[in-house]
């Protein structure tokens, strides 16, 4: 779901479009540019809409920084700091670098192919546009700790693993084999089951440890999918509970009126629910009593007349 900051003005909405249209369209000329054949019969265009994305880009990110001090969030209410703090957030930093490139090639002296490429990393700006990204940035940070711990458990099984291969197939293959951070490849790739099959044990105890390793790999990979996806429906329930909430103070009163239906529209799109999910919380809290003590059944709550 695509929506900006959670507005529901037809301008803003407008904007965000806009930007997620150019956004997109980088990306593509991006790759089109990396086509030898495409790069030298239309090299001016795609330097030409570079150009002109930089401006745009850049407007928006100078613009962000100036009326940070309007945001919801209290940091960033001071004048100077509170622009500071809201530069160095991870968003602002996504900004800043889908431009920075352009810039850098402007007085440093690097290659330039590898400032094209760099472009590509404005695709990371949809990131604010998109409430998937934002739901899945809010379960990073719920499950912080539990992610942690399992990497954590994965790093130990990659050293254990890697040290034993090493242990047994070096003798064997000294020049596949080397040392320990070189079999540290073929345990990412077997713990990962991929099996590119560049680095292969020849020995009993090198199969052995390679087949134990590769069945463990399939339950640690497993861990962090499980960890995410727990997280992610457990920041699902918690997204519904407030709308839940918001939707009981606003039927406190038996009725709801147009701006009340807007300011609940709003807190739909900043949540990031789909007007399915928003009208079955609706129906249920209108139809149970006790869960909206003064909703008093209405299954359509009338416009009130004061408010509109």
């Amino acid at each position: 779901m695509l929506g900006g900051e959670g507005h529901d003005d037809a301008l803003v909405k407008a904007v965000d479009w806009f930007l997620i249209a150019l956004i997109a369209l980088n990306v593509v000329a991006v790759v089109l540019e990396s086509v030898e054949h495409l790069s030298i019969a239309h090299g001016p265009y795609f330097h030409a809409f570079d150009k002109v994305s930089v401006a745009v880009f850049s407007v928006e990110y100078l613009l962000r920084l100036w009326t940070a001090v309007e945001l919801e969030d209290s940091r960033f209410r001071h004048p100077l700091w509170g622009r500071l703090r809201w530069a160095v957030s991870p968003m602002a930093i996504i900004d800043l670098l889908s431009v920075l490139p352009f810039y850098l090639g402007m007085f440093v002296e690097v290659d330039l192919r590898a400032i094209r490429v760099l472009r590509v990393l404005r695709v990371f700006k949809l990131g604010r546009y998109s409430m998937a990204m934002n739901v899945m940035s809010a379960v990073a940070r719920q499950e912080a700790r539990a992610i942690g711990a399992v990497l954590f458990v994965l790093m130990v099984v990659l050293i254990f693993t890697s040290s034993l291969m090493y242990l047994f197939e070096h003798r064997a293959q000294p020049h596949v084999f080397q040392d320990i951070p070189t079999s540290m490849w073929w345990a990412v790739v077997t713990l990962t089951t991929l099996g590119y099959g560049d680095m292969v044990p020849i020995t009993s105890l090198g199969r052995l440890l390679g087949g134990l390793t590769a069945v463990l790999g399939v339950g640690m990979i497993a861990l962090p999918a499980g960890v995410l996806a727990s997280g992610f429906s457990e920041q699902m329930r918690i997204r519904r509970e407030e709308y839940r909430e918001a939707v009981e103070r606003v039927l406190e009163d038996g009725t709801m009126t147009r701006h009340e239906r807007r300011l609940l529209e709003e807190t739909r799109l900043r949540l990031g629910l789909s007007e399915e999910e928003a009208a079955l919380v609706l129906e249920q809290a209108v139809k149970h009593p006790h869960a909206c003590p003064h909703c008093g059944g209405l299954l359509n709550p009338p416009v009130g007349k004061t408010g509109e």
